[in-house]
């Protein structure tokens, strides 16, 4: 990352990170949407083919920029732990819960790259406050269903968490694999790649299980869903998200992950009548709360 940067460069990053912070936030509900006519694997496959395939088509044409055979392996990896298992289970855990809450599970995702890194990498501490941040997370999580413990007990809702959980998980174990292995490549280039690999492997896990619908008939309202996810999700705001990294410190950037949730528990109530209850809000906050705590602590250790 750049630094002394100028006001402007730094204004243009805050504008980015405010960007993702709100758009990344609506993208569950979009999913939310489009599940109803596509099942969430294709639905996640489509949005990443036809978004990474616009980044690389932009490379190859504009900038002659093409993949080379020393950088396939590490971005082919790279594609299945942050789109395929992230991405994907994501949108498959909408499936069985409301995206707002959905959404909170995924905010938990900092906590598993300070616990992860914790037992993998050296000279990595846990403060107090580390593990204060660690507690309070999960309980608020844990708050947040609070209201539906009849549809955990039914089994599919269980289901749903356990994929929310991997998700973050994966996401997790990916960012620690971009911070440790990153190189000298252009991160829209890379990241178009990723999503255009996903996309293809998404799509032909979804007709191997048997769990893919044809796509010319369907309803205006899938398009919709997936021209969202598309150009709001993966366009705009991945392209805000590594604009801000290039510009702002990670630590500032992270702040998206604590506004997410709260833009998506909305969305959600209001355009899904998706219930948003005081134990839903507590549970929210004691997580975001657990978030900070988790982040700020891991900063003091690091600097």
């Amino acid at each position: 990352m750049a630094t002394n940067l100028s006001s402007n460069e730094r204004a243009k990053g805050l504008t980015a990170v405010a960007i993702v912070s709100i758009l990344w936030g609506t993208t569950w509900m979009a999913s939310k949407v489009g599940i109803k006519y596509l099942p969430a694997l294709q639905l996640s496959g489509l949005r990443h083919v036809i978004g990474g395939g616009l980044y690389v088509i932009y490379f190859a044409v504009f900038k002659k920029m093409f993949l080379c055979k020393d950088q396939f392996l590490r971005i082919f990896m790279m594609a299945i732990i942050m789109f395929v298992l992230s991405n994907g289970l994501s949108v498959l855990s909408v499936a069985y819960m409301p995206s707002g809450i959905a959404s909170v599970v995924g905010a938990i995702a900092p906590i598993w790259v300070v616990i992860i890194g914790y037992f993998f990498q050296k000279n990595t501490k846990l403060l107090a406050q580390t593990i204060i941040g660690i507690v309070l997370g999960f309980a608020g999580v844990i708050i947040c269903f609070y209201d539906y413990m009849s549809e955990i007990k039914e089994g599919s809702f269980a289901l749903g968490i356990f994929y929310g959980l991997i998700s973050s998980i994966t996401w997790a174990i990916g960012a620690l694999l971009t911070a440790k292995q990153a190189k000298d490549t252009d991160p829209y280039f890379s990241l178009g790649w990723q999503m255009l690999f996903s996309g293809i492997l998404l799509n032909l896990i979804s007709f191997a299980t048997g769990d893919f619908v044809e796509i010319d008939h369907l309803p205006k309202e899938a398009w919709l869903s997936i021209a969202y996810l598309v150009i709001i999700g993966s366009v705009i705001a991945f392209g805000a998200y590594v604009f801000a990294l290039k510009r702002l410190p990670a630590a500032l950037v992270t702040v998206h992950a604590y506004i997410n949730p709260i833009v998506a528990l909305i969305i959600g109530s209001l355009l899904l009548d998706e219930q948003l209850t005081k134990n839903i809000a507590i549970g929210t906050i004691a997580t975001l709360l657990g978030v900070f705590l988790v982040n700020n602590s891991f900063r003091k250790t690091t600097n």
